[in-house]
């Protein structure tokens, strides 16, 4: 067998007709399977065990050697070699065609190598291969061309005319001659002297016939051989035969397809002896031509074969294609062993790390090491009573199990896995039941929700997954999110209503005013029910044991509540008190104003007189997360989050929060506010009846009427319910709801949408608690369905463009320290008008400085070039009025593959230097396409005209990665200068652009928006108009880095307005991987192929030769792929096979005999090796422990005198 981790590369080719005989253990000449009696195969049929081996290990076909002893014998009598039945799915056999047939991937498929390298077109190739018409391979003497074209006819008035003075002949073995007569070298010279004249459509199809040519040229691969003499036949084992209960026959759809071809075959064979009439012969030429084809891809020509009930055969290439092809199917994703799923259920008092496991699930999951540990504990003899105990399930097996599970981490994975927090590892708890328990907090990575959700449990096995998964993936260590670097196990709704709860203030509460020594008494005032949490009382500083209190707040006395003094005792000591919910307490500690320094002071006067401070809500957790993570780190961290946890809960039950209908409460000024609104909109009806207002005029000012009324019930509403009403308390906290959910409850539900996206003018007047209407409910069930449907497409769209993401940048990993680059990427804060989009704090905190940043007035120096720039920096260098500056960015990297650690910066999920081997093209992929479902589906209509659509949400993110042309294209200057005029014409405005040297013109339509006025000075790239600017329209005007601020900017803006946040890094790394190829213009004299994509580094070696030895250089210019694109045009033909489009990618490959390095994740995934990242990568292996004492202790053992 093949050792997989032997080989550096993998190749694909043509294969000769010897080669394909060199496989083959034997040749197929009977059509047929096994023999129906004695169900064994028939001799020389396509299972024939002589070909292929014996069905049973060590038995050869008769039955004259049994046993192992007779390994390698070929029997005498059946001539079946004695070995193991596995060889039937390694060994081939062929069938010897009794006439050349063509390979229809190399004739069908787009475009048509065989046309191409014979310079003919496909269908006069197709005529030619289905014996439609002859072509002349030799015109000898006669005024015919070679490669013409002649009907039956022609044929037959020119063979008398000249009678055999030319050669002439139909299918595959006339192409074949005219592929044989190929001189490479001569076709060569011919086209690349055409290349230097030819234009336009002559010149592109001599570029498209240089590629297959040279292709041929550097390959070895002979055109001929995409003629077939030999078919070859694989191994049984993958096509198999088994036998139904019913005692009927499964096939596999090859086995139809190449009975076939052997019967075709042979007939054809019997006809040539027989010496049968051309006419005859040709016919079954032609169906043995269709049955080849049919078994290498049925349906690409003509009419699929079926089978029973009608339906098409599945070909070689369907077993390769698509979703459940081989590539997909088995190689890119496989079922394994050892794992388990069942449905989840909340854990509350569970560790960040752990989660329950039923008993029967683990015993079956641990098998092995539960057998392996009875034995050495003697508590079974051998393996097999070891088995027999577990199946049975004796007593004993528990403590076993216990011991066994002990520091053995497992997996949980919920499906989707969107992103690398699907997966996490935890160390296993026994429970009872059937249900896995898990830890509340985990819940938001995994988007989990206990109604019914199910979760797959799988076992690392050996040593260094289990250390993997306990170092890398444990759920403890995975606080922060990679696609942001902020805590993603934020506590939410019980949890946060109880901190919330337990952390607000109430002057009227029963304790108000008390003045206590120390927190236990603090505690038991409250246990006791002499004090509420809520009460505001005064403690001495110094006994709340808290080291970051200056000396003078040690001796002062602290005003605070009972709840906000038992939430702080979770946290460390040197953590700031959190007595107000602001960001200069967490930062800078507690505020003076609620330390009470005078002595004597009359304290409760002063408890009373300090404002109300604020509760601790969601947000607020969240960043207090944040900074303990800065302070502490994770294992820390961890158990502070369990102890919030904890807490949360606790106070939430003891909240008593619930929801009565009582607690909604319908204003009582909502009766008035309705019925001016009414009157203002007849207002607004008669004044359209009088022909004052148009139509859209009236519309507008309906739904302005209606859109303002529902906000000012919102805040009466809001203004008339209490802080401590329980569903106020929800919002309030951000535990769950929002405030428009009280409007409908309580006001109004206000105007909805139709279908459409239109707004419908008649509100909905009432609210739930009210009741609706039956026409006002049925209104409002558009907007419930469409919701719906619009989820269901979000998903699926969402999943696809995740796959495209990770595809393309699949290969992108951290490879090198620092790859030394002269440019840096300049950023700026991003905004767009006045709304800003994305901060310059948030674009360079993280990332390495390409320049030395000084401050503007004192010109001191905030950071060094190469220095990486904290959150502390960061700040400095926005509070200095630095507006913008150059960092290091992976768009300017030049590793030559993937990036280097100074140009992507931080790893953001543990907040230190990103790790060599980090595959962060993945991470990019899966931190823009996991928050893609949470993108808008809509196409936002802006009032007018209908047209004038722009695309946002999804479809906007899919239309920039996919560098398409944009839905409402706006017209940019290709030039810099002034707004000359704008000339108003019949049906469009022409806008005139003054440059320096040349002025240009742009007509516009009458539907734009213009976005420009006289006299107003532009640069090339503005936009001239409202709209989505083209970004191959961008590269050309503005260069790459035009490009590249576009594209980032404008992803940036989709998914900030969806309150989204994404690094920029993750957007940098997929724009590279667009812009990584460039077009070969002129090839100078260097080996580029003109029109060809190549890689930049290529490129610039080729160059680099080409100037070294005095040759002209190749001139090219960049261009923009989109994903899809980009991700068929790596080098790797493996990882593009396995994406889209494979069966043109393979033939694409064995042309070309393209050699795959095996650099990406795919293409070793596919091979089944460890991927080049993480763990897998070379300098991580074979590393060799060594004990900094030993060579002292080999010193001492030297040195002691021998007995």
């Amino acid at each position: 067998m093949l050792d997989i981790n032997s080989f550096e590369f993998m190749k694909i080719g043509l294969a000769s007709p010897e080669k394909i005989r060199s496989w083959s253990r034997g040749e197929v000449k009977k059509p047929e399977t096994i023999n129906y009696r004695t169900l064994k195969p028939e001799k020389e049929g396509l299972f024939c065990e002589r070909i292929f081996g014996p069905q049973k290990d060590w038995e050869c076909h008769c039955g004259k050697y049994k046993r192992v002893r007779y390994k390698g014998v070929v029997c005498d009598r059946c001539g079946v070699e004695v070995t193991r039945a596995k060889v039937r799915r390694e060994r081939m056999g062929h069938i010897e065609l009794a006439a050349p047939v063509s390979h229809i991937w190399y004739f069908k498929g787009i475009p048509s190598r065989m046309g191409l390298a014979l310079d003919m077109s496909p269908r006069s190739l197709e005529e030619i291969i289905y014996f439609a018409s002859y072509v002349v391979t030799d015109p000898g003497e006669t005024p015919l061309e070679k490669k013409q074209l002649l009907s039956e006819k022609e044929y037959r008035s020119y063979r008398e005319k000249y009678g055999y003075g030319f050669q002439a002949g139909m299918g595959a073995e006339a192409v074949k001659k005219l592929l044989q007569d190929i001189d490479i070298d001569k076709e060569l010279e011919f086209l690349k002297e055409e290349l230097r004249t030819a234009q336009g459509q002559r010149r592109n199809r001599a570029i498209k016939r240089l590629e297959v040519i040279e292709a041929f040229r550097n390959s070895g691969n002979k055109p001929d051989w995409m003629i077939m003499d030999v078919l070859p036949v694989i191994p049984p084992e993958l096509r198999p035969m088994v036998q139904l209960d019913g005692g009927r026959f499964a096939t596999s759809d090859l086995n139809d397809l190449y009975r076939r071809v052997i019967n075709r075959n042979n007939r054809l064979k019997r006809l040539l002896d027989l010496g049968a009439p051309d006419i005859i012969v040709q016919n079954e030429k032609r169906m043995l031509q269709e049955a080849v084809d049919a078994l290498i891809d049925n349906g690409r020509r003509g009419r699929p074969v079926t089978g029973p009930g009608n339906r098409p055969l599945k070909s070689l290439s369907h077993m390769l294609k698509g979703k459940q092809g081989r590539f997909r199917q088995n190689l890119l994703g496989k079922r394994v062993d050892y794992s388990g799923r069942s449905v989840i259920v909340v854990g509350p008092y569970l560790k960040m790390y752990q989660c329950g496991l039923p008993k029967k699930m683990a015993l079956e999951l641990f098998k092995p090491f539960v057998m392996k540990e009875l034995v050495n504990k003697g508590l079974a003899h051998n393996i097999k009573s070891a088995k027999r105990k577990v199946e049975r399930v004796s007593p004993e097996v528990w403590d076993v199990l216990e011991d066994v599970i002990k520091e053995h981490p497992v997996l949980l994975n919920r499906a989707p896995t969107l992103h690398r927090l699907g997966i996490q590892a935890f160390e296993p708890i026994l429970v009872e039941g059937h249900a896995i328990r898990l830890h509340p907090l985990v819940c938001t990575a995994y988007n989990a929700d206990f109604d019914g959700d199910q979760m797959a449990v799988h076992v690392p096995l050996s040593a260094e997954a289990q250390a993997e998964a306990r170092i890398l993936m444990l759920a403890s260590g995975n606080i922060l999110n990679p696609k942001d670097g902020k805590p993603v196990v934020t506590p939410s709704q019980d949890m946060v209503l109880g901190t919330f709860y337990l952390t607000m203030d109430n002057k009227e509460e029963k304790g108000t005013g008390m003045i206590l020594r120390t927190v236990n008494e603090a505690v038991s005032a409250y246990q006791r029910g002499t004090a509420g949490l809520h009460a505001r009382v005064a403690i001495p500083a110094k006994a709340l044991g808290k080291t970051c209190f200056t000396e003078a707040q040690q001796n002062a006395m602290l005003v605070t509540t009972i709840g906000k003094i038992i939430f702080n005792e979770i946290y460390p000591s040197s953590f700031p008190y959190i007595n107000e919910a602001t960001k200069t307490n967490l930062l800078q500690g507690t505020p003076e104003k609620y330390f009470i320094y005078e002595k004597g002071a009359d304290i409760r006067e002063l408890i009373m007189s300090l404002p109300d401070a604020s509760a601790v809500g969601k947000e607020y957790l969240g960043l207090i997360i944040a900074r303990c993570f800065e302070i502490y780190h994770t294992t820390k961290t961890s158990m502070i989050l369990d102890k919030i946890k904890q807490l949360g809960f606790t106070y939430s039950t003891r909240s008593g929060v619930t929801v009565a209908v009582s607690d909604v409460i319908v204003p009582e000024e909502k009766v008035t506010i309705l019925k001016e609104s009414e009157a203002k909109v007849d207002v607004v009806a008669n004044q359209y009846r009088r022909g004052l207002i148009t139509n859209d005029e009236r519309y507008d000012r309906v739904i302005e009427i209606w859109s303002k009324t529902k906000d000012d019930l919102t805040n009466i509403l809001l203004k008339s319910m209490d802080r401590f009403n329980s569903i106020m308390l929800m919002v309030d906290s951000k535990a769950r709801g929002n405030k428009s959910q009280i409007t409908q409850l309580g006001g109004m539900r206000g105007l909805m949408a139709t279908p459409s996206g239109r707004i419908f003018e008649l509100p909905i007047k009432a609210n739930f608690r009210e009741g609706l209407t039956v026409l006002e409910y049925f209104i409002s069930t558009h907007g419930a369905r469409k919701g719906l449907a619009d989820t269901a497409l979000r998903t699926a769209d969402s999943g696809y463009l995740t796959r495209r993401l990770v595809d393309v940048a699949q290969d992108v990993i951290v490879r090198e320290d620092d790859c030394g680059t002269d440019k840096g990427f300049t950023v700026s804060r991003i905004q767009d008008g006045k709304e800003v989009i994305e901060d310059l704090y948030d674009r360079i905190e993280g990332r390495y400085s390409f320049e030395t940043v000084r401050h503007p007035e004192t010109k001191e120096i905030i950071v060094n070039r190469n220095d990486l720039i904290d959150s502390d920096k960061a700040e400095e260098i926005v509070n200095a009025g630095v507006t913008k500056l150059q960092i290091r960015s992976v768009l300017s990297c030049r590793a030559r593959h993937g990036v280097c650690k100074k140009c992507y910066g931080r790893n953001l999920a543990t907040g230190k230097h990103v790790d060599i081997g980090e595959a962060v093209g993945i991470i990019a992929a899966q931190s823009i396409g996991e928050p893609g479902t949470q993108l808008t589906m809509r196409t936002f209509h802006t009032g007018g005209v209908a047209g004038d659509d722009i695309t946002q949400g999804l479809p906007r993110i899919q239309e920039l990665f996919e560098a398409r042309n944009p839905k409402g294209q706006a017209t940019i200057s290709e030039i810099d200068g002034v707004i000359k005029e704008i000339r108003e014409t019949k049906d469009r405005r022409e806008i005139e652009v003054q440059g320096e040297a040349e002025s240009k013109t742009y007509s516009i339509t009458y539907g734009s928006r213009l976005r420009v006025s006289e006299g107003q000075e532009i640069e090339a790239g503005d936009e001239l108009t409202d709209g989505s600017i083209d970004p191959k329209e961008m590269l050309r005007i503005k260069g790459i880095r035009g490009v590249q601020n576009y594209i980032l900017q404008e992803v940036q803006r989709v998914y900030r307005n969806q309150g989204v946040e994404i690094n920029d890094k993750h957007i940098e790394v997929m724009i590279k991987q667009m812009l990584r190829k460039i077009r070969i213009i002129e090839a100078g004299d260097t080996n580029l192929l003109p029109g060809a994509f190549s890689d930049i580094h290529e490129y610039e070696a080729a160059n680099k030769e080409a100037i070294l030895t005095g040759k002209e250089p190749a001139v090219a210019k960049p261009v923009l792929l989109g994903i899809t694109k980009a991700s068929l045009e790596t080098d790797s033909f493996l990882s593009a096979a396995s994406f889209q489009e494979t069966t043109r990618v393979l033939t694409d490959a064995a042309i070309k005999g393209k050699v795959d390095k095996l650099l990406g994740l795919k293409e070793n995934v596919l091979i089944g090796k460890l991927i080049p990242a993480g763990t897998g990568m070379n300098r991580y292996r074979n590393v060799k422990l060594s004990d900094p004492n030993e060579e002292n202790m080999l010193e001492d053992l030297e040195t002691v005198p021998a007995e």
